[in-house]
Formats: C-alpha cells, structure tokens, sequence
C-alpha cells in the first residue's frame, strides 16, 4: 500500500514557528533550526560590515548594492532566510515595501554550522542555482574558509577557497579586498 502523500508546509506553518528559533520551506518541507550560535553570528556580522561600506554605502567602494542580514526570501513556494544577501540595486532599485523579498539576490552568503550544514550545501545551494542566484559564498567559522562560487547554468562552479587570514578579493565584491581573519570570534 502506498504511503499517503505528505502535506506541503504552507506560509501560516512558518509564522506559528516560535520567534526564537529560523524557519524556511524547502521543496514543501518546513525547516526549523536554532538561531546561529555567537561564532556564528559573528562571522555573518562581520562580513557585513566588511562588504556594507564599501558596496552598500559606497564608502570607500564602488557601492551599487543592497546588503541585508537574514532577509526573508521567498523563491516560488520556497521560503529561505540566507544568513547574507545582497541585491545590485540595478535590478532592485528600491527596497519593497513587504517583510520579504520576492526577487531572488544577486548574491548569497550562508554561514555554515552542525545544525544548518548539510541544508546549506544539499538543499540550498542546488535551490540557489535554480532561482539564478549569480554568486554564493559558504563561510565555515570552524574550519575558518570561505568558499566563493559562480552560478553556471544550474550548477555551481568553485572560484576559490579562503583561509585563515587570506585577503578576500571575490567575485562579486573583488574591487575591495578584506581580511578573511576579521571573521572569526578569537
């Protein structure tokens, strides 16, 4: 006997998730995990504040973006919320007026950790490409890399690993290099 078909997360799922913990929907699937723990968080705020100046202020940087923390992005009937996203403000010239956006980024930044790890490489990435995502950085606060990656057709190509203390000069924020070291917690 088949089993019964399972019922699709809706939108009403995600909003009666408790405000403490992240929720998404992934091919239907409701998707809840702890908000990010402090090395985390530090390593996605710091790279805000790297790529914010120059890109989304313009201060010191060709500017020309909008660089949000943890926007909530709904991707057809899938609802993500990337740790990073930036948009060119020539394909959004405007921030819309709703709690989400409906455009997917130009760029994602996903902060990887033991409980969102194999959700960001397995479920999200491959998502990413289909919904032209152009560029995707993975940053691994444990292993201290940061993984920069190129959409090309629906798949993602490697551009470069970062480590350690390596200046980060990367598609598509090369024009203004910074020090991966200032990630990191210690």
């Amino acid at each position: 006997m088949a089993e019964p078909a399972k019922r699709l997360a809706t939108y009403e799922d995600l909003c009666r998730v408790p405000e403490h913990l992240v929720a998404e929907i992934i091919d239907g699937e409701l998707l809840v995990h702890p908000r990010p723990a402090p090395k985390h968080a530090r390593a996605a705020s710091s790279l805000g504040i790297e790529l914010g100046s120059p890109f989304d202020k313009g201060s010191g940087g060709p500017g020309g973006w909008w660089i949000l923390d943890e926007p909530e992005v709904h991707l057809g009937a899938d609802v993500v919320v990337p740790d990073l996203a930036g948009w060119r403000r020539e394909r959004l010239p405007r921030l819309p007026d709703t709690a989400w956006f409906e455009t997917a980024p130009d760029w994602v930044c996903e902060v990887l950790s033991p409980a969102t790890y194999k959700t960001d490489r397995k479920r999200k990435m491959p998502l990413y490409a289909r919904h032209g995502v152009f560029w995707l950085w993975l940053v691994d606060p444990e292993t201290r890399t940061l993984e920069a990656y190129r959409r090309q057709d629906d798949r993602w190509l490697l551009l470069h690993t970062f480590a350690d203390q390596d200046p980060v000069a990367a598609e598509p924020f090369q024009a203004v290099a910074f020090g991966l070291g200032s990630l990191w917690a210690d």
